[in-house]
């Protein structure tokens, strides 16, 4: 049988199935059949066409129109079958795919005049349907998301031997040495709030904004005496002091309020690495008739003349967008939760695939995910058309 992997798959550095181009093949030459950057475009497009498993992405591709399966680069008309794409799978490096996408995905994320700050927040999310096959845990992956373009900047698995949280600390440093961080900055939890990552994001050309707690004792009791009253007992002086709010309503919870205080009052007496600013927020709600009241601390290396408290409050309610617009959507709307695929580098090629469609949607300005997969599924050439960045055969 004559192997339609000898025919080249070309595409331009425009298209997301560039990142595929030099992808180690772990294959053996003599058996490839399909090209590697052809299966990896057609799991992508399938993806987006509502189509979660490795069965239903091998269905999917074999139902398509010959012009459409030329397109995603199987030029003989055949595509790979479930056991084909799950050998592969599960010997595949996910971390080089990981990687390769990132790579693409920060060409194409900012254009080049872009003199705004854009957050990035960091975050560790587990695959809980491999439970069951993995007595020690769900594997889990360290991500970084961009808030305002909504593309994945990095993925990095981890490896659960101990605690959950001292694993994600251990992989961090790997995980931002992916990233450019030239008008970026690091927001994350009071978990990530560490000396050495805070440098090594400075180091970078970034910046950093994070929430403090008792990890950082002194640090975090020092900021906290020092917004709180009674501030004749802190010892601090209160030179400083901009505020910033907003007012928000809908969600079950009425009217919500946020209100950040920023200083540079704490700069001269803390040796944290590039701190700038400190700040307070407050946040007030009503669930249930109930009044709720959540207050954090926090600290950046931004200095007030590159980012007012309004940016400040902005880059830190960002952060959670990472769980809404990421982790929500790869679980509930690409079924990642609910995967079973176990068995070798499969979870994460197939974690990285989900972040590649989830990226490339962001990226096109798709707000509306779960319609537009429903769409697809109707119409697969809408799918193919993000993917290869061309409008398919007719």
């Amino acid at each position: 049988m004559e192997s339609t992997a000898s025919v080249p798959f070309i595409v331009s550095p425009e298209q997301l199935a560039h990142a595929f181009a030099d992808l180690p093949d772990p294959r053996r030459a003599g058996s490839v059949r399909y090209p590697l950057g052809a299966i990896l475009t057609l799991a992508v497009s399938a993806l987006l066409a509502n189509h979660h498993s490795v069965l239903a992405i091998a269905e999917w591709g074999a139902r398509q129109s010959p012009d459409h399966r030329r397109d995603l680069g199987f030029p003989a008309g055949a595509t790979p079958c479930q056991s084909t794409l799950q050998r592969l799978f599960r010997k595949l490096d996910g971390a080089s795919l990981a990687q390769r996408l990132t790579h693409w995905f920060q060409q194409v994320s900012l254009p080049e005049d872009d003199e705004a700050l854009h957050g990035v927040a960091i975050d560790g999310k587990s695959q809980r349907g491999r439970l069951v096959f993995a007595p020690d845990g769900p594997v889990h992956v360290l991500s970084a998301f961009c808030h305002d373009t909504g593309i994945v900047l990095g993925q990095v698995p981890i490896t659960v031997t101990s605690d959950k949280a001292e694993a994600e600390l251990t992989v961090a440093p790997r995980l931002l040495e992916q990233i450019d961080w030239h008008r970026r900055v690091l927001t994350g939890d009071a978990l990530f709030c560490q000396r050495g990552l805070c440098q090594q994001v400075l180091n970078a050309g970034g910046d950093y904004l994070l929430i403090t707690k008792d990890n950082q004792h002194e640090l975090h009791t020092a900021i906290q005496d020092y917004f709180d009253p009674p501030p004749a007992l802190a010892g601090f002086p209160r030179d400083d002091w901009r505020t910033a709010q907003t007012i928000d309503t809908g969600h079950g919870r009425g009217v919500e309020r946020r209100e950040l205080i920023a200083s540079t009052d704490l700069t001269a007496w803390s040796d944290w690495p590039g701190l700038a600013q400190v700040f307070r927020v407050e946040r007030t709600w009503r669930e249930r008739g109930q009044a709720k009241r959540a207050v954090h601390y926090g600290i950046t290396s931004l200095s007030p003349e590159s980012a007012t408290p309004e940016q400040l409050l902005a880059l830190k309610r960002g952060h959670w967008l990472i769980e809404n617009r990421l982790h929500w959507r790869k679980d509930v709307t690409f079924g990642e939760d609910a995967s079973l695929i176990h068995a070798g580098q499969g979870p994460l090629v197939m974690a990285a695939l989900r972040d590649a469609a989830v990226s490339l949607l962001h990226h096109h300005g798709i707000t509306k995910v779960a319609a537009y997969l429903r769409a697809c599924s109707q119409h697969p050439e809408q799918a193919i058309a993000l993917v290869l960045g061309h409008a398919p055969h007719a």
